[in-house]
């Protein structure tokens, strides 16, 4: 993190349809019957037309009861998008930080950022009782201004330049952290995000990031 000649010190990115190429709640939602129901008002709150939180809690209300070994099995249809292994290797091999700030859920999310090396990951608890899912979240709602806070806290925390951060997401949940970033990039996203971000990827490839990046900082890579 010393070294001047580093393009990025912390990259930041959302994960479901970023990270991921899945909506994990959807997926959860299937297993409860409810699955168009809850990708609606995932659509709806990803456009900016409804209070993330308050989308959430409806959404997560209706899971309740499922038994949590339903977790296993949506972990295990979870991908990883084209590139994101990549991009990760990258910055951490530079030195930088990477870090996960999601809307998602901890125990699908958590697993996935281990095998990579991530420890920086942020995202809503489940609460389970008995085995089973109570249509509740736990701690702290991961909502859009939330994702701006923790954002800036890791910024601080690392001692980052803020040239040097980058930001990366598809929804309207993320315009504050987006904004918050020395280059934040609307990544196959909704149009209220990509109109207040400094770049935009429209292929499913996150290495296209490291192009973004290469060019921001005339490196040839990272």
């Amino acid at each position: 993190m010393n070294d001047s000649t580093l393009p990025v010190q912390l990259l930041v990115m959302d994960v479901d349809s970023t990270f991921i190429n899945e909506e994990v709640i959807d997926l959860i939602a299937v297993h409860a019957d409810v699955g168009e129901q809850v990708a609606d008002i995932t659509e709806r709150a990803m456009a900016g037309e409804l209070d993330f939180a308050a989308s959430l809690a409806e959404r997560v209300a209706l899971l309740d009861g499922l038994p949590v070994s339903v977790l296993d099995e949506v972990r295990a249809q979870i991908s990883l998008t084209e590139g994101a292994r990549e991009l990760v290797s990258a910055v951490q091999e530079a030195g930088g930080v990477v870090a996960l700030v999601s809307g998602g859920f901890t125990p699908i999310i958590a697993p996935m950022a281990a095998e990579l090396g991530i420890e920086e990951v942020h995202a809503n608890g489940l609460e389970i009782v008995d085995e089973h899912l109570t249509g509740r979240t736990s701690g702290r709602v991961i909502d859009p201004s939330a994702k701006a806070e923790i954002f800036t806290d890791l910024a601080r925390r690392y001692e980052c330049e803020p040239a040097r951060t980058v930001a990366i997401g598809d929804g309207a949940n993320d315009i504050g952290m987006i904004e918050a970033a020395g280059l934040g990039v609307a990544f196959c996203a909704k149009p209220a995000l990509a109109q207040v971000a400094d770049a935009a990827v429209t292929t499913r490839d996150l290495r296209e990031v490291l192009t973004l990046i290469a060019a921001r900082t005339g490196a040839a890579n990272i």
